[in-house]
């Protein structure tokens, strides 16, 4: 899954949490011998991995259970961000948006093990739940996280780790939680675009594939699809109980694991990466292709393989786009803009503007494509979207393509 056709909704997925085996985490029922049930909300920041990028959230929680004559303490941490690559076809599940995710409980020593050996730092919020929220919130956990109950529908923007943690810790407290309200509102776009700094190729990823939908104003309750946003909200949130009166909803937080700058940056080192940035590489391809435009209108001849080529990428990436479009229960990608420049069309001309090229005339794939291309590049800073920076410059391209065919003299 690491290079799935949709980069960006790998963000906040994370590797497979082992089970625990000795001291295991009970997950058939049990009973809690004492109310001293300690709630925290566990937030991870991110690692180098695609899917890392975001952070991460989970609920730890320490009981006391009793079996038999015997009572053991817990310490366990529930993870609703444990997923599979081997599930069978996952890729294909993946990128129509049906990726099921597994809440998986886990001993803390186990979980805390993952984010040490990447460097990550762990911060702890232990929640100030009343006796009676803390046991419901551990028997609401216990039950989602049985075999029957623990599969959910994965949707990165409203159905994730942070919003599903969000979700149980809500349902269990009596009262209701209140949010401090932000005068600034983002976009999904701008958070995703904050995490991916320095990443520029998974931020290319995202821009690419997500549409207008995501660079519209969020709420504060969308903004906590983010796990470090969740944990700043959590920070500044109360309870509102009534008549019992109101209560922040965190008691203490604390950091679990401190960030290993060294380790962070030998994980980093171990990553493949592409020295050019998307801008750097987009206008570059431009430059060559003007340089190859004027060559040829000088010479009075079109290269036919440089449109065989750019014409099968164009259409090969148009596929995807509009697959996603139609058929992807991914949030965002249906109202993608950048179709009007990758759509599967030319995949259809590539014959005729070939027979064209080769016989030294003249096409009307051409004509239409001056009009559909020099219109994106006139509304381009006006239309409802973030562009990917390299779909300007290959607009562009593609435009020089299309006027030099037709000033290109034909053959008599």
């Amino acid at each position: 899954m690491k290079r799935l056709l949709h980069i960006i909704l790998l963000a906040l997925l994370l590797p497979m949490v082992p089970s625990a085996s000795s001291g295991q985490v009970p997950s058939d029922g049990f009973t809690v011998v004492d109310t001293s049930v300690v709630a925290s909300l566990l937030t991870c920041s991110p690692g180098e991995e695609i899917y890392e990028l975001y952070g991460h959230t989970a609920i730890r929680m320490r009981w006391t259970e009793a079996r038999g004559d015997s009572a053991f303490t817990y310490d366990a941490v529930f993870n609703f961000g444990v997923f599979d690559f081997n599930q069978p076809h996952f890729a294909w599940h993946f990128t129509l948006g049906e990726c099921n995710y597994i809440v998986a409980p886990a001993l803390t020593s186990q979980f805390l093990m993952e984010y040490e050996r990447r460097g990550s730092s762990v911060t702890e919020q232990v929640l100030a739940l009343r006796p009676y929220e803390a046991v419901g919130l551990l028997h609401a956990l216990d039950s989602v996280s049985r075999p029957e109950n623990r599969t959910y529908l994965y949707n990165i923007f409203r159905n994730n780790c942070t919003t599903k943690a969000r979700d149980i810790i809500e349902e269990s407290i009596y009262g209701k939680v209140r949010y401090a309200v932000q005068p600034q509102r983002n976009t999904f776009r701008t958070i995703l675009h904050e995490f991916t700094e320095g990443h520029p190729w998974a931020r290319e990823g995202n821009d690419l594939l997500l549409g207008a939908t995501v660079d519209t104003a969020i709420t504060e309750r969308d903004e906590m699809f983010s796990p470090i946003y969740m944990m700043h909200y959590a920070d500044g949130a109360f309870i509102d109980a009534d008549q019992l009166g109101m209560r922040p909803l965190v008691a203490e937080r604390r950091e679990l694991l401190g960030a290993n700058p060294e380790r962070q940056a030998a994980v980093a080192a171990r990553q493949s990466s592409i020295p050019l940035t998307p801008a750097v590489v987009g206008w570059g391809v431009l430059v060559l292709g003007l340089l190859i435009a004027l060559w040829e209108w000088r010479c009075g001849r079109v290269c036919w393989p440089v449109d065989a080529v750019l014409m099968t990428l164009q259409g090969l990436a148009g596929v995807l786009l509009t697959f996603m479009a139609l058929f992807s229960q991914h949030p965002g990608v249906a109202s993608n803009w950048q179709v009007w420049v990758l759509n599967p069309l030319p995949l259809l001309f590539v014959p005729f503007v070939l027979r064209a090229d080769i016989r030294g005339e003249r096409c009307m794939y051409h004509r239409f494509a001056v009009l559909w291309l020099g219109a994106f590049v006139v509304l381009y800073f006006i239309l409802p979207q973030h562009f990917s920076q390299i779909i300007l410059p290959l607009a562009l391209l593609l435009l020089s393509r299309a006027i030099v065919h037709l000033l290109t003299p034909t053959k008599s």
